[in-house]
C-alpha cells in the first residue's frame, strides 16, 4: 500500500520541491493551494502528467 502525503501551499517553491521528492519515494500527494490567490503552477505544471498519484485541491 502506498504512503498518502497532504502538502498545504504545494504551489510554493518548498511544496513543489516536496511534491517531486515525495514522488519519486512513491507517495501519492494531495496538494492544497488558497483558491483566493492567482493560479500560479509553474512549479507544479509537470506533475501533471502523472495524475494518478498527484492530486490538487483549491481550498479557502
Amino acid at each position: 500500500m502506498k504512503k498518502v502525503a497532504l502538502i498545504i501551499g504545494i504551489t510554493g517553491q518548498d511544496g513543489a520541491y516536496l511534491a517531486e521528492l515525495l514522488l519519486e519515494k512513491n507517495y501519492i500527494v494531495h496538494g492544497i493551494k488558497r483558491r483566493a490567490s492567482s493560479f500560479n503552477t509553474q512549479r507544479i505544471d509537470h506533475l501533471y502528467q502523472d495524475s494518478r498519484y498527484y492530486c490538487l485541491t483549491e481550498v479557502d
